[in-house]
């Protein structure tokens, strides 16, 4: 039998009954995952630290697109959208604390084919996000003249070589390393909001033009209804990548308490820095003069004038907050390729990890690939654009799984479960399929080319993989005791 016990039934021997289980057994220790090395806090941090990029550029496009009340009631139902898929999440990821996250999920209820859809897509929002943020961080650090730099290839290496190093050196110091900036970053948006709202003005709200043509149009929909459906994407930045939390199921301490609790905490911070963060910004300069800046959080704070100290600090700050970001989806990146690649739906070689228990080239090769789209293209809104498309695709299909497992397994035991229920997890799936097609909506050629690298991925799998998957790999396990019980029911 070839390495890790490759089949589509696991094995019913005991761990040295056989000589395929005792070659399970070193498949699996060869990637095994450092246990034990994060609690809520550093969770917490890790769910805000996903995020807090999305708060100081990015989001202010959507005033372009739907002014401010289109986005106003974008973000009010893309936050609904998250908070129920965190919800929903909690649950499962209690119920299956690994470090399959969405895939794992997926594999319970939907089977093969569902886990791999939603690996997959995951797997592009995690890939393409930190390639455009490292552009990002580029750019700000071009903007403020930090040692004569200019946005260009040798900034961005420098993002994946010094940040994934810190990875290779161990979880728990990148955790830590994380929350450290994270928190540098929120303390900034608070000082920004302080500082922001003693300029601030209703009257700026509203005041870019109206579309006379646009229906249903109006001072604060100035593009019209269709606009709020065209600002899902950005309403969706100030909470894009909260999601990921569950990825550090198997390195967290005590996981069925500890991720409700952090996925909670981190969803409540990131809904209190939205709303600080758009009212704030928006009312101090006016929807108008930010809706295109790179940088809204210092235009909204200096306009056209000369920097003040104030603004400076945000400007650094907001530098804090793209590392933050960029340095935990490279983390969530490679846990969900090590978890597909452990089960064999990827190339099993990338699921290794080293003896401080990182999965070294899970790490190495995503930012290969995302230093080189990066390097290639220099067009980040694009990429992030392919990476939101990809990110509606899982959280459809992880609201899904919710649903299914609630309908399909009522009896599983769920040490947490999600407050109403089905009826949550289908509000998010609802709002998650709305935003999916919303993508289309702003930039079709990113649609399109997420719907190619998902089709090749659906080719591999199909063709090769789905044949040769792990069946002692804990996600498949889970799996196939579930589908062993209904046999067993049915009998």
């Amino acid at each position: 039998m070839a390495e890790g016990t490759t089949s589509r039934t696991p094995s019913t021997a005991s761990p040295a009954s056989s000589p395929a289980e005792a070659e399970g057994d070193a498949y699996l220790k060869r990637r095994a995952l450092r246990r034990g090395s994060a609690g809520w806090l550093l969770l917490t941090g890790l769910g805000v630290a996903y995020v807090v990029s999305g708060d100081y550029s990015g989001w202010n496009i959507g005033l372009s697109e739907g002014g401010f009340g289109g986005l106003a009631v974008a973000m009010l139902l893309m936050g609904t959208m998250y908070a129920c898929l965190v919800f929903a999440l909690a649950e499962l990821s209690a119920i299956l604390p690994t470090a399959g996250g969405g895939y794992g999920f997926a594999r319970r209820a939907l089977g093969t084919w569902g886990g791999f859809l939603t690996g997959t897509a995951i797997l592009i929002e995690y890939i393409l996000a930190p390639a455009a943020i490292s552009i990002f961080i580029g750019d700000y650090v071009e903007s403020l003249g930090l040692f004569g730099l200019e946005s260009s290839w040798p900034v961005y290496l420098a993002c994946f070589a010094i940040f994934i190093g810190i990875h290779l050196w161990g979880v728990g110091e990148a955790l830590r390393f994380s929350l450290i900036v994270t928190a540098v970053a929120v303390a900034a948006l608070l000082i920004f909001a302080v500082g922001a709202f003693t300029e601030f003005s209703a009257s700026g709200l509203n005041d870019i033009p109206v579309d006379e043509e646009a229906f249903g149009a109006n001072s604060w929909l100035p593009y019209g209804l269709l606009g709020i459906w065209a600002a899902f994407p950005f309403g969706m930045w100030f909470f894009l990548g909260v999601e990921g939390v569950p990825l550090a199921a198997e390195e967290a301490k005590d996981p069925v308490r500890s991720m409700p609790r952090a996925l909670a905490v981190s969803m409540g911070i990131l809904v209190l820095l939205a709303l600080l963060t758009f009212f704030a910004a928006s009312g101090a300069r006016g929807s108008a003069a930010i809706q295109e800046a790179g940088n809204p959080l210092v235009v909204a704070l200096q306009g056209d004038g000369d920097p003040t100290p104030l603004s400076r600090f945000v400007n650094y700050a907001g530098l804090a907050g793209l590392v933050a970001s960029f340095f935990s989806l490279i983390y969530a990146g490679s846990r969900q390729l090590f978890a597909l690649s452990r089960a064999g739906y990827l190339p099993r070689f990338l699921s290794l990890t080293s003896r401080r228990k990182s999965p070294y080239l899970g790490l190495l090769i995503p930012g290969a690939i995302g230093f080189a789209l990066a390097a290639g293209t220099g067009n980040g809104a694009r990429m992030l654009n392919i990476a939101v498309f990809g990110a509606t695709i899982s959280y459809a299909l992880m609201a899904l799984s919710h649903i299914v497992l609630r309908r399909r397994e009522p009896e599983l035991h769920r040490p947490y479960r999600t407050p109403g229920g089905i009826a949550t997890s289908s509000v998010a799936f609802v709002l998650a399929l709305s935003a999916l097609v919303a993508t289309f909506l702003v930039d079709k050629d990113a649609a399109f080319t997420a719907l190619v690298v998902y089709a090749v991925a659906l080719a591999y799998f199909a063709l090769y993989s789905r044949h040769r998957l792990v069946a002692r790999a804990p996600e498949e396990e889970f799996a196939a005791l579930a589908a062993a019980e209904a046999e067993l029911d049915r009998t």
